[in-house]
């Protein structure tokens, strides 16, 4: 999809669209937002940040001024900072040490398909948590500890650490808060990634979560009064109404909201990617940035959000992207991308997702920002003079979203029901009124 010029006719019902493939689109706008129109919030478009190198975004001695910059820009915008996940693969690859004062990583060899490979094992001191406060002030945080390993003891120094930080006076008094704590990354696949043997099922995950969530909510003294609550599922796909599989349903189905560190679950957290680039090749940009594809790719968890829904909890996008693996080359960090991801996340609203984090790390090709100096070319890991920190394409995509949503905190939005392949369109409300032109890719 190519993004169209917009002409607003304001006092009317019209707006006209125009590309080249099409004339002209004559389509109707409610003047009122419809019932059950989606409401936007500021943090649309957040971020999940691979855990392992969470020092290179932060900053250690010193904030990291340029993703710091990068974040003021979205509070500028619509006066709230992006929600920061910290977590994904590496949270289940973590451990504490008191001798560690930041982190020391181990990483694997690098490659042409996975320039910037994510480490295999972390060892982190309390400096980790703790430059949680060089964050903009305000910022709401989702933290993973690891669950993979099974080791309680890891949880739970990795859980003291945490509110440590979190209830420090410098992190207090800039209102940076711990609103999720995650137990466990993508347990969907701890047997595929040889966390767990071949009897690995939905029931095994949810006695394992229940021990490790009460260990860690107890050690965190999480309550159904604390700001902090837990995440629930972060599975890396769905078997939806299958329950013998992994999925909100099937979590639900066995009592996990019922036992006590269920009853601390407030979000459910889908993880999700639109193709993958795991073994190289095969990904597209016009697949990624097909109209039905896109909408495939969301409306697949129509029941899962529906059975959260009735359940009084939200639903998101807790880690998403386009290719999974980092992204793929020439199509996750092209300008057709930032369509791409500006059209997904403003479909997720009509289904009923609240926030999509979209998933970033050091080098990964699919990024919004690359918040330090690079040395090796994203794209196949050759050496390149040295890149300084700088935006990617789906930066703007965000920005886009994070100006039509505005600082109000009353927007709503609608598709605009547009029967054409390529172009899609949405109308936004303030108050309920049709205050914002629409948005259309």
């Amino acid at each position: 999809m190519s993004l169209i010029p917009r002409f607003a006719m304001w006092g009317a019902y019209f707006i006209t669209l125009s590309v080249p493939i099409v004339s002209a689109i004559e389509v109707t706008i409610p003047l009122t937002a419809p019932s059950g129109a989606a409401s936007l919030v500021g943090n649309l478009v957040s971020l999940s940040i691979e855990q392992d190198r969470w020092t290179d975004w932060a900053g250690t001695t010193e904030p990291n001024t340029f993703f710091n910059n990068i974040l003021d820009n979205f509070i500028q915008i619509t006066n709230t900072p992006p929600f920061v996940r910290i977590g994904a693969d590496s949270e289940d690859h973590t451990n504490f040490s008191y001798d560690v004062e930041y982190e020391e990583d181990v990483f694997p060899l690098s490659s042409t398909i996975t320039p910037y490979p994510e480490a295999t094992n972390i060892t982190v001191g309390q400096g980790f948590y703790t430059i949680i406060s060089h964050l903009p002030n305000g910022t709401q945080v989702h933290w993973g500890v690891n669950l993979r390993e099974y080791n309680l003891t890891a949880a739970y120094l990795e859980t003291v650490a945490l509110m440590n930080a979190f209830s420090s006076p410098a992190v207090i008094e800039k209102n940076i808060t711990l609103k999720f704590i995650e137990v466990g990354n993508e347990a969907d696949l701890y047997y595929s990634n040889q966390g767990r043997n071949s009897s690995w099922d939905v029931q095994e995950y949810v006695s394992q979560w229940e021990e490790f969530a009460y260990n860690v909510s107890a050690t965190a003294n999480l309550s159904e009064s604390s700001y902090t609550k837990l995440i629930g599922a972060a599975f890396a796909g769905s078997s939806s109404n299958n329950l013998s599989g992994f999925s909100p349903q099937a979590i639900f189905n066995l009592g996990i909201l019922e036992s006590p560190a269920g009853r601390l679950i407030e979000t459910i957290s889908q993880h999700h990617y639109s193709g993958s680039f795991c073994t190289g090749g095969g990904s597209v940009l016009q697949d990624l940035m097909t109209k039905s594809y896109i909408r495939g790719n969301i409306s697949m968890f129509s029941p899962d959000i529906e059975a959260t829904s009735a359940r009084g909890l939200n639903y998101i996008l807790g880690e998403t992207n386009s290719m999974s693996c980092h992204g793929a080359p020439n199509v996750s960090n092209t300008a057709g991308a930032a369509l791409w991801l500006l059209d997904y996340t403003l479909y997720a609203t009509q289904v009923g997702i609240s926030r999509l984090h979209f998933h970033d790390g050091i080098g990964y090709k699919y990024n919004l920002i690359q918040p330090m100096t690079l040395n090796y070319s994203i794209l196949d890991g050759s050496p390149i003079p040295p890149l300084a920190p700088h935006i990617q394409p789906a930066y703007y995509a965000a920005i886009i979203a994070a100006e039509a949503i505005g600082s109000s905190g009353t927007t709503q939005a609608v598709e605009i029901p547009i029967d054409e392949d390529n172009v899609s369109g949405y109308a936004f409300y303030e108050m309920a009124s049709s205050q914002k032109p629409s948005s259309s890719t």
